[in-house]
Parts: structure tokens; sequence; C-alpha cells
């Protein structure tokens, strides 16, 4: 018997165009992603070739920098301080009354110069010439009592009590005569030294006391500089000899001067030893209490290398310098020394001769080509 196939018939196998369109969703992706990459890459392209564009640009900005250079000749260096001061007369003396009594001629007025031995005031010396002439008897008539009694002294009538006496008085009244002599010329009051009257204390018929002031006299022919060093300082100012004094007073004008005392103690708040400076005056320009600014170089370099203090920067923690070669920047690092005002020594990686960039350094790298405007030999030449 013939065997028979009790199984239900299968789905139709699906053709060609049916797979299509099932896939067709699938390739539709897979167009939209290629899409979307070939404008990525375009879209990269066009970034990269714009980026390019910006390089050149930049390295064409660049490759026109203009630079002012400085020539780095060597000069005179000096490491200063600058400390404030004030002036003091050479001298300042003020006179006084020696005696009692009223003052019957004023000789002087404020300003004038006087000379040692000059005539200031004249004390009334009616009471004092009274006293010295009553001492001046006293002490003749005890020489001629003395006389007498060594005479009776030899003839054994007088004894040595009586002649011991008489020569203690003779030279009692002589030593009361030259003290009335002393106070009557006292009476006529002079200048004792050299300077011109800054001030008169006096007037006719005023009556003065013992210690009463009469003038005050000042030598300014020259005058003292009084700065204060601080401690730091003391040890490089007491080698020094010469300082530069500027009154600005008299319109910043600059005097020469020389050491004239360093204190061995300090001001106990501010830790300042005072130095005196002796500044020549014949002209009397100076006037006591002016305000000065003292020039105090503590170290010179006489042939260093300087640049000014803002062409210097930095990298990597070092100072540098952008030099001008082969018509190219170059970084050149460098040792700096001491500080002349706004110009720094260069103590080592220059020579005299490099060209220094002074004008552009902030805007320029190693490498970097440049157009030189101007080269000056010192900064002054580009102050206007």
């Amino acid at each position: 018997m013939d065997s028979i196939d009790n199984h239900p018939p299968g789905p139709p196998r699906p053709t060609w165009r049916h797979r299509l369109i099932k896939a067709l969703p699938t390739l539709v992706v897979a167009l939209l992603v290629g899409i979307i990459a070939m404008l990525g890459g375009k879209i990269r392209s066009e970034g990269e070739i714009i980026d390019e564009k910006k390089r050149s640009e930049l390295h064409q900005e660049r490759a026109i920098t203009n630079v002012v250079t400085l020539e780095v000749l060597p000069r005179l260096l000096q490491e200063k301080l600058t400390l404030p001061g004030h002036v003091n007369p050479w001298i300042s003396l003020t006179v006084v009354a020696e005696v009692k009594g009223k003052i019957v001629d004023k000789a002087i007025a404020e300003g004038d110069r006087v000379k040692k031995g000059d005539l200031l005031a004249v004390i009334d010396r009616r009471d004092y010439v009274n006293a010295y002439e009553s001492a001046k008897a006293a002490h003749e008539l005890a020489v001629v009592t003395e006389t007498r009694l060594r005479r009776l002294f030899n003839e054994r009538v007088a004894t040595q009590a009586q002649l011991d006496d008489i020569v203690a008085n003779v030279r009692t009244s002589k030593a009361a005569m030259d003290n009335a002599a002393l106070a009557l010329e006292r009476c006529t009051i002079r200048a004792p030294m050299n300077g011109v009257v800054d001030r008169v204390h006096v007037e006719s018929g005023q009556f003065m006391d013992v210690g009463n002031p009469v003038a005050q006299i000042l030598d300014i022919d020259r005058v003292k500089v009084e700065v204060g060093i601080p401690e730091s300082d003391v040890d490089a100012v007491r080698r020094l000899e010469r300082f530069t004094v500027i009154v600005e007073a008299l319109g910043g004008k600059r005097f020469e001067g020389t050491r004239h005392y360093l204190q061995k103690t300090s001001d106990d708040f501010a830790r300042l030893y005072n130095l005196e400076i002796a500044v020549s005056n014949p002209d009397a320009e100076i006037l006591p209490d002016m305000f000065t600014r003292v020039v105090v170089v503590k170290r010179e370099v006489p042939d260093g290398l300087a640049v000014p203090l803002y062409s210097l920067i930095q990298r990597n923690g070092t100072d540098a310098l952008f030099l001008f070669k082969d018509g190219a920047a170059r970084l050149q690092p460098v040792t700096t020394g001491i500080q002349d005002g706004w110009h720094v020594q260069i103590t080592s990686g220059i020579a005299a001769g490099d060209q220094v960039v002074v004008v552009g350094q902030r805007s320029i790298e190693e490498g970097d080509p440049l157009q030189v405007t101007r080269t000056v030999h010192a900064m002054e030449e580009l102050i206007p």
C-alpha cells in the first residue's frame, strides 16, 4: 500500500523583488550614513583648509613684524641709592648776655654778615666802670701796703703774720679787679665767629639778664647735609667719600659733598645711621632746613653692558632677551647684575655690538623674521 504524505504544503519561497522591498529601509539608512560620512569628510577637509589658511596668514603676519633694536655698547654703570636729607648750618651759635644791664646800643640787624670780633650790642657800662675803679683802687692800696710791710719786716718791725695777711690781700684784690674788668669788658657784646646774623633778640633800652639771648649767628659758608642710612647700606657707605646732593628748592641743582661723620649709633625707631655730608656753600645758595636728595653710588662698573629693564622677558623662570641676528629673532638667556635706574646690567649672554629688540619683543617668537625699522644706541633717543 502506497505511503501517503499527511504534512500540509509550506509557504511559497520569496522572490527577489520581495527581498528587495524588505531590504529597502536598510539600504536607505546605509546610503544616508554614507552621505553623512562624505559630507563630514568634506567639512573636515574645508576646516583643515581654513585652519591652514589661518596659520599661513598668522605666519605671514609674524613675518612682517616691525621692531626697534638697541645696539649694546659698553658704558659706565652705577648702582645708586637715593635718600632724603635736610640741610643744617655748619655752626649755629646763639650769643647770650653774660652780665646784667640795659641795652644802650644795638649794632646789628638780621641778615648782616659779621666777622669775629665785630660789635653786636652794648650794655650800659656805668655801674661796671665804677665797680672796676673801686676794685682797682683797693688793689693798688694793697700793693702799696705790701711794699711798706716788706720794708718793715726786713727791719724786724713788722711780723710775718702781718706780711702774710697783706700778701693775701694783694692777691684777693687783684682777683676782684680782674673780675670787675672782665664784667666791664662783657658789657660790649661781640661776634664770636664769622657768619650771618639770622636772628636779633634785643632792642635798645631792653634790660638783659645773664643768659638772655642777644643774636643767633650762622656759619653757612659750608653746610652739613644730614641723611639717614639704612643698616643694610652702612657697610657700603662707610667706604665712600663723595656724594651728590640734589636740592629741589633750587631747581634740582646738584652739589658735590664729602663725608664728614657717620654716627656710630642709630635712630631707635627707624634703625637709621645719621650721615653728615659737608657741602661748600660760598654763595649761600643752600639754606638751613632745605630738603635734599642724596645720591649714594654704592658700586660702579666702568665698562658694563646694559639694556632697558622692560626689554627682559621670562622664559621658564629664566631672564632672556630677543636678539636680531641674520634677519630673525633669536631668544638668548642672560644673567643680570646691578641696576642703574631703569637699565639693568647683563653679565653674560650678550656681547658688545649685539642688537637687542627693545620695541616689539612681546609679540615675537624664536625664529620669526623681523623688520628693523630703527636701531638706537641709547634709549633716550626714543624719547620725543
